[in-house]
């Protein structure tokens, strides 16, 4: 019976074979044109002034932070369901993480918990678009100019993802993406942040370069910078995914639409969806398992039906890392119920509708086996 996996890059060599050959007879690997073009294809697909690549998801975060001058005795609000680099980058600019529980039976920040947590040290605000799904951006920005506060969205999960008319990571403030390969688009590593900001992108494009000043020509570092910049070759990668990307998030859609279906009377697991599922991109497909139910053990039983299953994400106040800060697992209560009961369950592109069929049995079949055994 062969596995069916978690996730599964959408690549193809054959479509990136020309492209690399030109790269590797210029000798040119990196900061050139192919980077050049990605960054303007997906500055277009968002419908954004600017879309700068950077060597991850994590460092076009932490560089942003950097940019509007985050640092020692600020504050920075951070959703608490979500992949640690989220918080880890404000601790590495050395400020203060203040993490915001997730509304109940959710996955996004609870905007009225974050509200409550302002302070007048309260810089800037990291809300996530969790799995593909949109976290409620109207109401964030709607906070953030109340309390004069940048807003940078975590939009890892959230290439094609729309917050109604507009797209994950056209917002005011910036919008940070991942090219990790669990991502929509991949490059292997690598990210994307996009901005309306002329000042901030003028700022980024010097940081993620050693603080090089691009205006002035060669010899010039105004502040000391990063090096956080993308190659040639994974931007070859890039843009041959963007090209057919409306396609591989239709068929991605199809398949969702197919696990809800399937899943409509079945006990025991159900799926939290902050929008419509047009409006989503389903980065991974993500339920939650009935409390009664010992999650882990589920996942066990998948892998014995051949199917690989993980958890959610992650409650970033019950890490061992964020103790250092005061918390303790359990203050924030819906994030670590999350924690403790979500399961990601396979989707890719690859995927047929049998094997959604066989996922779902699969599950169906593992509810059953636990429930049996704990009672």
């Amino acid at each position: 019976m062969d596995t069916i996996p978690l996730t599964w890059p959408d690549i193809s060599y054959a479509e990136v074979e020309q492209d690399l050959r030109i790269v590797f007879k210029s000798g040119r690997l990196t900061t050139g044109p192919y980077v050049q073009e990605f960054e303007r294809r997906f500055a277009e697909l968002l419908d954004v002034s600017h879309a700068l690549t950077f060597s991850s998801c994590s460092t076009a975060l932490h560089c942003a932070l950097a940019a509007v001058d985050i640092g020692p005795g600020d504050e920075v609000l951070v959703a608490d369901f979500s992949f640690p680099a989220t918080g880890n980058v404000v601790a590495q600019t050395g400020a203060r993480p203040v993490l915001v529980d997730v509304r109940a039976g959710n996955f996004d920040m609870d905007i009225e918990v974050a509200r409550s947590l302002v302070t007048e040290r309260t810089r800037a605000i990291v809300p996530v678009d969790p799995f593909g799904q949109p976290a409620d951006m109207r109401a964030v920005c709607a906070l953030a100019d109340e309390f004069r506060l940048f807003v940078l969205e975590d939009a890892a999960c959230a290439v094609g993802t729309m917050h109604g008319n507009r797209a994950a990571g056209a917002w005011p403030g910036a919008g940070a993406f991942s090219f990790h390969p669990r991502k929509i688009v991949t490059t292997g590593e690598g990210g994307m942040l996009t901005t309306h900001n002329e000042d901030l992108a003028r700022r980024l494009r010097s940081l993620r370069n050693h603080g090089r000043n691009e205006l002035e020509g060669v010899g010039r570092f105004d502040e000391f910078g990063f090096n956080y910049r993308m190659s040639e070759l994974q931007a070859v990668l890039g843009l041959a995914q963007l090209q057919r990307l409306s396609e591989s998030l239709n068929q991605r859609r199809e398949l969702a639409m197919r696990y809800l279906t399937n899943f409509e009377g079945l006990t025991g697991v159900s799926v939290p969806l902050s929008a419509p599922v047009s409006d989503c991109t389903f980065q991974s497909f993500v339920v939650f398992v009935d409390p009664r139910l010992d999650r882990d053990r589920i996942i066990e039983q998948m892998h014995r039906h051949g199917i690989e299953t993980t958890i959610g994400t992650y409650a970033l106040h019950a890490q061992k890392s964020y103790a250092r800060f005061g918390y303790c697992a359990g203050d924030l209560p819906n994030a670590l119920h999350a924690q403790r009961h979500s399961l990601a369950i396979p989707l890719f592109r690859a995927m047929t509708e049998q094997d959604v069929d066989r996922v779902c049995e699969a599950l169906a079949q593992s509810l059953l086996t636990v429930e049996a055994s704990s009672a």
